[in-house]
């Protein structure tokens, strides 16, 4: 028997929380359930990359709402069709974006890769760095993980400037962002890929930053034209720390890999242990508003 499904729900303690709900799991690596005839509400399994996990889209001829748990969701806006909403992951990954974001800037300011490199080969290198203290830091996307970051540098007694597409107290405006980049020592990117944001960094935006200054990006790799930082790594002028990349994954031969003064993690931002249970508080609060005919959070397109 064909059991109606109107709830496709990618976090299994979420689908045990809802069992009064018509609700089954796909978590993208079981085969997907042949009844989706029925479902109105989607939650795609984690995943930046794989297309395959948005491609159940078109085969849901009743879906109403399409929810993500990443807060990025350029990747699902190719599989949308009109009238759907869609939510995103606003929240889920604050705490484990803006740990490695703190994470990264600590470890490029205070040069932790050419002391591992170095004690791989056997050598005690030590020597001076820039560090983190009195340093000014430019957060570039000042949504929820933006704040995120700032409350986890509160502590690192550096100063503090925002940007953000809207300007709002104590937030300037993107438009201004050229007056602001060559005062800071640190610019972390964590804005949304958008048709607006993508090549923000670009070859201009780079120049203007100042001498030895740190680019981290825990945003989208599409972010930054690679070129044009590749250009400033080379010529020793600026250091990056990157979470993302374009291309990505990164292949072996790529250029950045061997840049200089960089420093790359493979996309785990929002990769501890923290994601399961904020991802889980969501979904079930997403599927309950749902079930009640109230109002969704987190909705970035539709109503």
């Amino acid at each position: 028997m064909i059991v109606a499904v109107r709830y496709l729900i990618s976090h299994p303690d979420a689908v045990a929380e809802l069992r009064d709900l018509d609700v089954a799991l796909y978590d993208g690596t079981a085969p997907i359930p042949k009844n989706l005839d029925d479902v109105e509400f989607y939650a795609i399994p984690y995943g930046v990359i794989d297309p395959r996990l948005c491609e159940p889209i078109a085969w849901m001829p009743r879906l109403k709402v399409v929810q993500t748990v990443t807060a990025g969701y350029d990747h699902i806006l190719p599989f949308l069709r009109p009238g759907l909403i869609l939510a995103n992951g606003r929240g889920v990954h604050d705490a484990a974006t803006a740990e490695l974001a703190v994470a990264l800037t600590l470890a490029a300011r205070r040069r932790l890769p050419d002391f591992v490199r170095a004690g791989g080969e056997g050598h005690w290198a030590s020597g001076w760095s820039t560090g983190l203290a009195d340093a000014r830091v430019l957060i570039v996307g000042y949504g929820s993980i933006g704040a995120a970051i700032e409350r986890r540098l509160a502590g690192f007694e550096v100063e503090i400037s925002r940007v953000a597409r809207s300007a709002r107290p104590g937030v300037r405006p993107v438009s201004e962002i050229a007056e602001m980049l060559p005062q800071a020592d640190v610019v972390i990117l964590v804005t949304p890929l958008t048709p607006e944001t993508e090549g923000l960094a670009d070859k201009d935006f780079l120049a203007r930053m100042a001498d030895g200054a740190l680019l981290v990006n825990v945003s989208r790799g599409r972010v930054v034209d690679t070129e044009a930082l590749l250009a400033e790594l080379d010529a020793g002028r600026l250091h990056a720390a990157l979470d993302v990349t374009e291309p990505e994954p990164l292949p072996a031969d790529h250029p950045l890999w061997s840049a200089p003064n960089v420093l790359i993690s493979p996309h785990v931002g929002g990769l501890t242990a923290a994601l399961a249970p904020r991802a889980r508080r969501l979904l079930v609060d997403q599927a309950r508003r749902y079930a009640a005919d109230q109002p969704l959070t987190n909705v970035v397109i539709g109503s």
